[in-house]
């Protein structure tokens, strides 16, 4: 007994068939694999902040470490309340750091009203670095994203 092999008209478009199937699983790989990345972008970009940030907060501490009998004078002349508004012009060295610093911390960080900082040292050296950031693009981040640095000079 033989076996007969089916007739081609019946086979017709399988083949596109299966291309069809293989094309939509393939799509749906790729939109997920894309969606992926764009999280791992958000992620990134959040990542890259915080780097900046805690980059820019021990900046100013060497910066006020150079300076220390400036820094540790009461009232601090690097003293820096909650601002969001550049410092007003330079008119010595602790001035001129503060500015130059958060004229850095705008451009790294966004310049945003968004973007803050304060400092504030002891007259026992002990100096804190708070700032202020809106991270609301990463994955979920927050708007009012804060970095607290304390540091003896």
């Amino acid at each position: 007994m033989s076996i007969k092999p089916r007739p081609l008209k019946a086979q017709r478009g399988v083949a596109l068939l299966e291309v069809l199937i293989a094309f939509l699983i393939l799509s749906v790989g790729l939109v997920g694999f894309s969606t992926l990345q764009a999280r791992a972008l958000k992620a990134t970009q959040s990542t890259l902040q915080r780097t900046k940030a805690v980059m820019l907060a021990n900046a100013i501490l060497d910066s006020m470490r150079a300076n220390k009998a400036v820094a540790i004078t009461s009232p601090s002349g690097y003293k820096l309340s909650k601002t969001c508004n550049s410092p007003t012009a330079a008119t010595n060295l602790a001035d001129n750091d503060r500015k130059t610093w958060f004229t850095a911390l705008k451009s790294a960080l966004g310049d945003v009203t968004s973007t803050c900082a304060d400092l504030d040292c002891t007259t026992a050296g002990i100096c804190t670095v708070n700032i202020y950031w809106d991270d609301s693009r990463a994955l979920g981040g927050s708007a009012t994203q804060t970095l607290n640095l304390v540091s003896a000079l």
